[in-house]
């Protein structure tokens, strides 16, 4: 493919092993943790993706004259819909239901982690915009060289989705909640943010839980060790067992967390006479911290809160980090001071009838997601007169 003066070429890879380190995470960058050599490869190596689990790796690679990696886009052949968080299930069988093939299907995404981040990794790439044009062009012809029903692009940054709408994508909108640091100097000074029910309730939750006689620990870095791994990983495979079924991650992935990113990994374990009891993980970026897993193995009221969403923010203000991102779902968010944020994910659909029949869902969808978005606004718990301050 031409690239100015320069010709690329793109390539499939199906291991992240035969990518140097350095290449890879020279076009990621620093600032998301999930798009590093470090994350994908621990979780192909662990075996908690691969082929067998519905996830065999198809990333793009493109390089320059010289062979060398200058942008990747992260790709998986997907044979199933889990794992994913934008959800397609009425798609698939609607598909299926007219005679077609749904799965595999490509789709662009982190496993098992809604988080927005770059899908074009193209900060090694002379020309960024070029370079997520000849990916997502790549992809589209990997898709009609297989047949395959669709390509699926979740979580893409705000300035990735202008791109791929002018590829020929769908463009679909959703919403999580995020909690915002306005240069808070301690949780207090964020409370103070808040009405004065709001403050109460809050302060009320906390409460209850040193009351309980719990303590919690902050853990990251040299302080990570593997004891803690094997209690969070019991509470992580208990809270499966009892809601979704199988555990998508092995316990061989959290050895090679334990291994790579322990600087860029937060653990908030609870303990009740010393007996650990609950434990919520996390992973930090340049300027965020992500809540990605939790588990119990005791029930303490309000428990949950404190560890997932307010020990969270206590991590963001100390170490100046500018937002907290605590997964997908959970409008009980917005009390504790996690606001909606628009979220997008991008869908390439060859079949023109099936297209259509998408674009027009997608209308609609829109559209109450609108006034869902204008309703939750309404929620807020922030005080009225804040603005004037």
């Amino acid at each position: 493919m031409p690239d100015g003066e320069q010709t690329v070429t793109i390539e499939v890879c199906e291991r992240l092993a035969d990518v140097p380190k350095a290449e890879w995470d020279a076009c990621a960058g620093a600032e998301n943790p999930f798009v590093s050599h470090d994350f994908l490869s621990a979780l192909e190596e662990s075996r908690s993706v691969t082929a067998e689990t519905g996830w065999l790796p198809q990333h793009l690679l493109m390089k320059g004259p010289d062979g060398r990696l200058q942008a990747a886009a992260i790709c998986y052949l997907k044979g199933h819909s889990m794992g994913e968080y934008v959800f397609d299930y009425g798609w698939a069988n609607a598909y299926e239901r007219a005679g077609g093939r749904y799965y595999p299907k490509l789709l662009s995404a982190i496993p098992f982690t809604p988080v927005t981040g770059p899908r074009f990794l193209t900060a090694a790439a002379p020309d960024p915009a070029h370079a997520i044009e000849a990916l997502s062009a790549g992809m589209i012809e990997l898709v009609e060289r297989r047949g395959l029903s669709s390509l699926h692009v979740n979580f893409p940054t705000e300035a990735e989705a202008p791109a791929l709408k002018e590829q020929g994508f769908l463009i679909r909108t959703g919403h999580q909640y995020h909690w915002t640091n306005e240069g808070y100097e301690s949780f207090d000074d964020f409370l103070a943010q808040l009405s004065s029910r709001k403050r109460k309730a809050i302060r009320k939750e906390r409460r209850k839980v040193e009351e309980a006689g719990v303590r919690v620990e902050t853990l990251t870095g040299d302080a990570l060790k593997p004891e803690h791994w094997e209690v969070f990983y019991d509470f992580y495979t208990d809270t499966y067992d009892r809601k979704w079924g199988a555990p998508y991650l092995t316990r061989d992935f959290f050895d090679r967390v334990q291994e790579r990113l322990t600087d860029r990994t937060v653990l908030m374990l609870a303990y009740a006479d010393d007996t650990p009891i609950a434990g919520a993980l996390n992973f930090a970026g340049a300027n965020a911290i992500y809540g990605r897993n939790w588990g119990a193995a005791a029930r303490f009221k309000f428990l949950h809160f404190e560890l997932c969403y307010y020990r969270a923010i206590d991590f963001a203000i100390k170490t100046g980090l500018a937002r907290v991102e605590a997964g997908v779902q959970g409008e009980h968010k917005i009390q504790r001071g996690y606001l909606p944020v628009e979220t997008r994910s991008a869908h390439y659909i060859p079949n023109p009838s099936f297209r259509d029949a998408v674009a027009r869902f997608l209308d609609e969808e829109r559209r109450h997601e609108a006034r869902v978005q204008d309703l939750l606004a309404e929620h807020s718990p922030f005080r009225r007169d804040r603005a004037e301050d």
